[in-house]
């Protein structure tokens, strides 16, 4: 009996027999329609809380174990079934200018390395043939995604250089609006108080469609969405956020922009922070915060790494847990107000202050969430949609339409 089969049925001795059936359906389910999720930061983790040592970081080992822990390993992948992944290569929005461009060729270069360095668990992808044809020989495809408009400079050439080394989409924005795209988490910079796209963010999901680059709408201001989805030729994706209408966070999108993005053939990929899937858990957050304000310790610190005097707040006020219910409403949302063929999975791992929903702290979670659907009364279609054929309809029209943009040059345009 193979090592997985082990665990499956380890799994099914262990579990009752009323939930043996939905657990081996999931099971059989992501065995043929691996997640692709949208989004997981492993690649900043391994700069800033890894000290950059990407190969010295051993990804088949448990992670969660390191002194400085991640939410990541090749076995958790394995377990949470998924069949292909978007490495974010995030950096900080107050960075600009070239420094900006430089940190993000350094990210790419760290999520290649740590393809290279697990040649039997990841291979590169960049397109959904990729995707397949890497899940086919049991392997997870890798595909990489650039976190945040700020990151091109103001220069498409640079946009058409990230396109060049396999960056298969772009935030347009992370927590700071450009001059060019607002962010949901600031004041709007673009076309005085309107806000939005201005002509050269216009441009720039142009030469994205030309290129055959997904528009990420993650993190955009609604007025952003807006213009994004009616210039975009192609479908759009928002990578990693949530219903608004179920928590009330910017970063989540309400009912008329997540039926736009229906409209447009794209989806909305859900996102497993506590912080975009419960108001419980923001209420917390903010007196949390407002606490470690008053006391003069940081507040963005969780766990056992928590400031002491932070962690004795901790313990008078238990943490709120989101749970995979928490995801469930939020997926079901999204199909109740787009279908069923435009919701997805953007985890949002090792990008999630803290833990995730309880039972989910890392990747090996995800399997909770579709049998917490099933249970809900979802068909092996629709979960198949969810967990992979949503995403790769999106890549494979996103692919078309740039094949039938081909003859047209390259936009020259600048932000300045």
């Amino acid at each position: 009996m193979s090592s997985m089969s082990l665990a499956l049925f380890a799994v099914l001795v262990a579990t009752p027999a009323a939930a043996q059936t939905v657990d081996t359906r999931i099971a059989r389910v992501l065995t043929a329609a691996p997640i692709v999720d949208g989004h997981n930061d492993l690649a900043w983790e391994l700069r800033d809380a890894q000290g950059g040592k990407v190969e010295a970081t051993d990804l088949t080992r448990d992670t969660d174990k390191l002194p400085h822990p991640l939410q990541t390993d090749i076995a958790r992948l394995r377990r949470g079934h998924v069949g292909a992944q978007f490495w974010s290569v995030w950096i900080p929005a107050d960075t600009a200018g070239p420094r900006a461009v430089e940190m993000t060729l350094e990210e790419i270069d760290i999520v290649r390395r740590f393809v290279a360095a697990n040649p039997t668990a990841f291979a590169l992808a960049t397109t959904a043939a990729d995707i397949r044809r890497i899940e086919q020989v049991g392997r997870i495809a890798s595909l990489i995604g650039v976190e945040g408009g700020h990151q091109i400079d103001g220069r498409l050439s640079v946009l058409r250089q990230y396109k060049a080394l396999g960056v298969a989409y772009m935030t347009l924005t992370h927590g700071k609006s450009l001059e060019w795209a607002d962010s949901s988490t600031d004041d709007p910079r673009t076309n005085g108080r309107a806000g939005g796209l201005n002509a050269f963010g216009k441009q720039v999901v142009a030469e994205m469609n030309r290129l055959g680059m997904i528009v990420d709408v993650s993190h955009v201001a609604d007025t952003t969405m807006r213009d994004a989805l009616a210039v975009s030729k192609a479908p759009v994706m928002a990578s990693h956020s949530g219903a608004r209408a179920i928590t009330d966070a910017p970063r989540n999108i309400p009912d008329d922009l997540l039926a736009a993005i229906g409209r447009n053939g794209g989806v909305a990929m859900v996102n497993f922070y506590p912080a975009f899937l419960s108001n419980a858990w923001r209420a917390w957050d903010k007196l949390r915060t407002d606490y470690a304000k008053s006391i003069g310790v940081p507040a963005d610190i969780y766990g056992p790494r928590s400031p002491a005097p932070l962690a004795t707040w901790d313990a008078a006020h238990p943490e709120p847990q989101a749970t995979a219910r928490d995801v469930a409403d939020h997926i079901d949302h999204i199909v109740a107000v787009a279908g069923h063929d435009h919701v997805g999975i953007g985890g949002d791992y090792d990008g999630i202050n803290g833990t995730g929903p309880a039972g989910m702290k890392g990747v090996d979670g995800y399997p909770l969430v579709f049998a917490e659907l099933a249970r809900r009364g979802w068909n092996d279609a629709d979960l198949a949609k969810l967990s992979s054929g949503n995403i790769l309809r999106v890549m494979e029209r996103v692919e078309a339409v740039a094949t039938s943009l081909a003859a047209q040059p390259p936009i020259d345009a600048t932000a300045r």
